[in-house]
């Protein structure tokens, strides 16, 4: 068994910016069948369903904050419904909406609400995880909470692999963990030096502007081509089998080893159909 694979397009956010539809065609020709979005660049759904459809690539999820769901979640759903998503992704939480702060509970009746629309167009939703969800709240680990606090059917894991192993746990075993529940897996690689994890981590986010500190001149931590880091990829896609995962989706959130987005992007296809068996 084999998965289909997509890129995170905030992978290749430059490209995108500069050239969308050149951008989408150049990912399907690297060899993924699949592209997430996060954000649509000013451009309507219909103008990207018609740019996927003639790149000939899958347009399977999206990143949207949960602000702009709440805000109108018919709107925002049936955008990415109409772009033809089959999954849409908070991808991170703000901190005081985070399990254990102070809007966590109106969170997650806001995530019912959106979940009720998103059912209506056939869009199941997912949670992407950072490693501060890996942050114990009275003994339980806050990603655990949440999805506790929520029916699969409400919300199903994004797992991102990088997160979860910078957060303490094997990112193979807590997939296991969310059999049945693990539609879509993020396959990320880093590395970390010895000295523990920096500070900042956070550039998708927003949180820190600067994610690679050195300290006496090595490098803390860089995220990498898949294959070119510390993950164990073929033991993480065998859990993603037997989690019943459907598609596994590389990002990496910054370029590294001298190289540009795009070239990173290949690399890590290249990896992955590797041992993508």
């Amino acid at each position: 068994m084999s998965f289909p694979v997509a890129l995170q397009l905030y992978s290749v956010r430059d490209d995108m910016e500069a050239d969308f539809a050149g951008t989408i065609k150049a990912v399907k020709a690297m060899g993924y069948d699949g592209v997430e979005f996060a954000g649509l660049y000013g451009k309507t759904a219909a103008e990207v369903k018609a740019i996927v459809d003639e790149a000939g690539i899958v347009p399977i999820s999206a990143h949207v904050p949960y602000d702009e769901l709440i805000a109108d979640p018919e709107k925002a759903v049936s955008t990415y419904a109409e772009i033809g998503c089959k999954y849409i992704a908070y991808p991170y939480a703000v901190e005081e909406r985070r399990p254990g702060a102070e809007l966590f509970d109106d969170t997650v009746e806001g995530m019912k609400k959106i979940a009720e629309v998103a059912a209506k167009y056939g869009i199941t939703m997912l949670y992407h995880n950072h490693d501060f969800e890996f942050k114990k709240v009275d003994g339980v680990y806050g990603l655990d909470l949440l999805y506790s606090s929520l029916t699969p059917e409400q919300l199903k894991t994004q797992l991102d692999t990088c997160w979860v192993n910078v957060g303490g746990e094997n990112p193979a075993e807590y997939i296991k963990k969310y059999s049945g529940r693990a539609p879509v897996v993020h396959l990320k690689d880093f590395y970390m030096s010895g000295k523990g994890k920096p500070a900042k981590l956070y550039q998708l986010i927003g949180i820190d502007d600067s994610a690679q500190e050195e300290q006496n001149g090595e490098e803390a931590f860089g995220f990498r081509p898949c294959g070119y880091g510390v993950q164990n990829f073929p033991e993480i896609l065998e859990a993603c089998k037997s989690a019943e995962t459907k598609w596994v989706v590389v990002e990496q959130d910054q370029p590294s080893l001298g190289k540009t987005p795009m070239e990173c992007a290949k690399m890590s296809i290249e990896y992955v159909k590797e041992i993508n068996k």
